[in-house]
């Protein structure tokens, strides 16, 4: 083990906010290190997925190219066809020459926000197969399968805890590992004029170059991944909302409520259900009204006589996500949201969300995911290789690195200390995963203290590094 002691010419506040950080940094590193490091493994393979994708179901999203192409309504009658019965819900057109189109069906036994997809040959209105799709981005059981492995590692609802206390505690071990490696430049300079560094320290040199490296990534992966978590992502949305961040809807308007209601008493006529032959009509209404991406899902009205939903879902860059409603009978244009009029906050939410996908910027998009990956798995094996290395070497049996001394915290000036934990506080109720468990490693730490009793005692002037 290296010890430094500080230059009696150092701030001492700067000695106790040391202390202090190295030792949250310590725990944090030790206890959450192994979720952050499965969220890394399995973000990455994630990334890889519409690679993968493309390859394994190639027999139903790739068709051969022909001269000519039946109808939209007829490829949506042949996918019926092959799911007699099924409740269709809504169509994703072949975005490109060589692609297949989606016909999406309701099932019962799915999942929330899974349908079944129906491919069809735009060329010959051959079925090519079907699988089930996940969500709004289409994703087909490799990548579900993928996708629910990185959020809550298969097993359900429970699992995601384990995701979104790695998004909890990532942001405060990047931040703290950036006020360690400031503070330490100095001694690092003296080290390499001195050639004194010790292996350790270079283990710690090497593990705060990475981590500075990768330091702007892990803050935007942990920001992203509360977005959608379970708990803080209701305060993220609580908060967007209250603020008017929130996402556009798509809103319905110039349609009469009492349409219908003139005729002295008389019922209304029921309205008549909607056509899937229509399928043409109201994707060349929502081109027309410029609805111009590749990648466009036409939704069926949900009940008779509410309006065709037609919705852009491209992800990448520029990012287009406008929709708008179209009446079943007219073609009217009823509704329309423009992504260029959503709120800053609003872009900035759905532009951090497809980054953190892999999907905003294609194949580069994907490498740089695969390189933060691979920085936050070093990292995670650097400091677990730096606490082995703080063992007692003569110890027997089954022995773990030290931590820093306790009672760090008797340095810090008391005002401060106050405004530490109330900003404390005030996270943790915001992100309750990181409350809870520094409360339990609070409560740990004190268990574990009362157990050693005074057997040692902190230094107040040597600080480990």
């Amino acid at each position: 083990m290296a010890t430094q002691t500080e230059p009696t010419t150092s701030p001492p506040r700067a000695s106790a906010w040391r202390g202090l950080f190295l030792r949250l940094h310590f725990y944090a590193g030790v206890l959450v290190g192994p979720f952050v490091l499965i969220a890394a493994l399995t973000g990455v393979l994630y990334a890889a997925t519409p690679q993968m994708e493309s390859w394994v179901y190639s027999d139903q999203l790739r068709a051969p190219v022909g001269l000519n192409q039946v109808s939209l309504a007829d490829q949506v009658k042949a996918a019926q066809a092959a799911k007699p019965g099924a409740d269709l819900v809504a169509v994703r057109p072949a975005p490109e020459p060589g692609d297949t189109t989606r016909v999406l069906f309701a099932e019962e036994g799915l999942g929330e926000s899974e349908r079944r997809a129906v491919f069809v040959d735009p060329a010959t209105g051959q079925v090519r197969g079907d699988l089930v799709a996940y969500g709004s981005s289409g994703a087909l059981p490799l990548r579900t399968t993928l996708d629910q492995l990185h959020r809550n590692l298969l097993l359900g609802e429970p699992g995601r805890l384990y995701s979104e206390l790695a998004a909890s505690w990532l942001w405060v071990v990047a931040l703290g590992g950036l006020v360690l490696w400031v503070s330490r430049r100095r001694t690092r300079r003296n080290e390499k004029a001195a050639k004194t560094e010790s292996p350790r320290g270079k283990s710690v040199r090497k593990h705060g170059t990475v981590g500075l490296w990768v330091l702007l990534g892990a803050l935007f992966l942990s920001a992203t991944g509360l977005t959608w978590s379970a708990y803080a992502g209701e305060n993220v949305s609580s908060l967007r909302e209250s603020l008017g961040w929130s996402t556009p809807a798509l809103k319905v308007t110039g349609t009469d409520e009492h349409a219908g209601h003139s005729g002295h008493g008389e019922a209304p006529a029921a309205p008549a259900p909607a056509r899937p032959e229509s399928v043409d009509a109201m994707l060349a209404s929502a081109r027309a009204a410029g609805i111009d991406a590749a990648s466009v899902e036409i939704g069926l009205p949900t009940k008779p006589g509410s309006p065709w939903q037609v919705a852009e879902v491209e992800r990448g860059w520029p990012t287009q996500v406008d929709a708008v409603a179209v009446d079943g009978t007219t073609g009217q244009i009823l509704g329309e949201v423009r992504f260029d009029d959503y709120p800053l906050m609003a872009k900035l939410a759905r532009w951090g969300i497809d980054a953190h996908m892999g999907v905003l910027f294609g194949w580069p998009n994907q490498i740089a995911l695969l390189l933060l990956g691979a920085g936050l798995v070093t990292l995670v094996v650097l400091g677990y290789r730096m606490w082995w290395k703080r063992r007692p070497t003569r110890a027997t049996g089954l022995t773990f690195g030290r931590p820093i001394a306790r009672g760090q915290w008797r340095k810090v000036p008391p005002a401060l200390m106050i405004g530490l934990l109330v900003l404390a506080a005030a996270v943790g109720w915001f992100i309750p995963l990181f409350g809870i468990s520094l409360l339990a490693f609070l409560v740990i730490d004190l268990l574990l203290g009362l157990r050693s009793g005074s057997r040692s005692k902190p230094d107040s002037t040597d600080v480990t590094v």
